[in-house]
């Protein structure tokens, strides 16, 4: 909520809201003089109500302090997650702004909470990573932190998610999440592959999988292969799930010939079930992955991937968001959209011949 004017709330519209004195309000702030626990119950509930920023410390930090820029991701153990924070943190320091990177582990109001203390510390940009359920709920609660940020003078970036719509001020910085799933599947169907697995389904359709698994069904339709339900393995983006998961689904047959895993992590791991299994890639079965980091490389074969710009994804994040801040880019400037393209290495070949 905002003050009577339209700005963020005051000291005074929260002691108004409590019905207590804006003595009171900044001792229960302060936590540093006695204070009725009703008192301060109402008082913690106003601050809440109005999303009031109330750390002054921090106000003064802004003044004379180094400005910040917070990395808000689920892991930072995540190779891809790593890249972007490299670029992030390149960026923030070419620019003379620290780097506060804080995780989450996919705890939503976890999340909330460290977007609530980045902006009290006055950070000059929150920037967003990870899949996330794409429903009004999010949307609500996003479009909701945006203004928020907003008002306090800073600046909410949404990197490798979706926009919230017309209105709404944040940075979207995207890649081209469908068109990479659809280029790498379209390979494997052009080297005469029918049947292909995709690995790595998510049952709460995080965006991250919803598009690699829209650009391998749109793939799929577009060169009138089989669309089933049945080539489509749930699991998580790790080698350990994956290995798991493909393990249990080639015991039911091994009626494909490829398999897209959902990220290089998960082709390690379906690399190791595939070579347990005795199953030679890409002699017998073919293999691909998204993401181009580091396992693709060290796995042998060598891995077929699409290859996602994350260093630069996470440049062009803080290059959108200070811009805007320091005069250098618009408004209308503030989305986009990043291309991925498919590296082609050593784990596909076409399909065996029947009897082979």
């Amino acid at each position: 909520m905002t003050s009577g004017d339209g700005g963020p709330a005051t000291l005074r519209d929260v002691a108004e809201m409590a019905g207590v004195s804006m003595a009171t309000v900044s001792r229960v702030i302060a936590d540093n003089y006695p204070v009725a626990q009703r008192t301060r119950q109402r008082v913690l509930r106003a601050i809440r109500e109005l999303d009031y920023v109330a750390n002054t410390h921090a106000r003064a930090l802004r003044g004379r302090g180094t400005p910040t820029v917070a990395f808000v991701l689920n892991d930072v153990r995540g190779p891809s997650f790593a890249q972007v924070a490299h670029g992030v943190e390149e960026e923030a320091a070419r620019r003379g702004r620290i780097c506060l990177i804080c995780t989450t582990q996919g705890d939503p109001d976890r999340e909330l909470a460290v977007v609530r203390t980045m902006r009290e510390q006055g950070a000059g940009a929150v920037i967003l990573i990870g899949g996330v359920v794409d429903d009004a709920a999010y949307r609500e609660q996003m479009t909701a932190i945006a203004h928020s940020l907003d008002a306090s003078g800073s600046r909410l970036v949404l990197c490798g998610r979706p926009p919230l719509g017309e209105g709404v001020p944040a940075t979207v910085v995207e890649y081209d999440n469908e068109g990479g799933a659809y280029a790498i599947v379209s390979r494997l169907l052009s080297q005469g592959h029918r049947r292909i697995l995709f690995l790595g389904a998510d049952v709460n359709n995080a965006t991250t999988a919803a598009g690699r698994l829209a650009g391998y069904r749109r793939a799929l339709a577009d060169f009138d292969a089989p669309v089933e339900d049945g080539l489509v393995q749930e699991c998580d983006f790790g080698r350990a799930g994956a290995y798991e998961n493909l393990m249990a689904r080639l015991r039911r047959g091994r009626d494909f010939t490829a398999v897209f895993a959902v990220t290089d992590s998960a082709a390690a791991g379906a690399l190791a079930a595939l070579t347990d299994s005795g199953i030679r890639v890409p002699d017998e079965m073919s293999l691909v992955g998204y993401d181009d980091v580091d396992p693709a490389t060290d796995l042998r074969p060598r891995l077929t991937t699409v290859h996602v710009p994350y260093a630069e994804l996470g440049r062009t994040a803080v290059r959108l968001a200070l811009g805007l801040r320091d005069g250098e880019a618009s408004s209308a400037e503030q989305h986009a959209m990043l291309g991925t393209h498919v590296v082609v290495r050593d784990s596909t070949a076409p399909p065996p011949r029947p009897g082979a």
